[in-house]
């Protein structure tokens, strides 16, 4: 199973405050540390909103443009993770370890095809086939 670990925003992380050398050294070890167990497949900071935007659909497919910042830090993200794993409750332990002093971070469970299975026709799973493989190119 694939997990992404969605890390929240803080204010700090809004402010732009970088980690300290302290803080990134001890990141870099507790990430060390999940690609050797061969947990980890992707994972990053994210600039704060100040340097994003939003694009919201309405029914008509029109869309509205927001540039950032967003005034709730409590519903943005700072950072991410993709992990692989066999269960949620693994997920939670790898979490446990990590060199976080304060905050929260969530842990959602990605879905592949198999959540489609009922509705995915063989031209779209032989899309995705495709998108996988050239993703993977790019990756290697």
């Amino acid at each position: 199973m694939r997990f992404m670990v969605i890390v929240k925003a803080n204010e700090d992380s809004e402010n732009g405050v970088m980690p300290t050398a302290e803080e990134l050294a001890a990141m870099g070890d507790y990430n060390e540390e999940l690609v050797k167990a061969g947990v980890m497949l992707a994972g990053d900071g994210l600039y704060p909103s100040s340097k994003g935007a939003r694009v919201a659909f309405d029914s008509t497919g029109a869309t509205t443009v927001t540039d950032g910042p967003f005034a709730e830090t409590k519903e943005l993200i700072a950072g991410f993770w993709i992990w692989e794993l066999p269960s949620l409750e693994e997920a939670v332990e790898w979490l446990k370890k990590a060199p976080f002093r304060t905050g929260e971070v969530e842990i959602r469970q990605v879905h592949g095809a198999e959540a489609f299975a009922d509705i995915v026709t063989p031209e779209i799973q032989q899309q995705e086939e495709r998108l996988r493989e050239q993703l993977s190119a790019r990756t290697q």
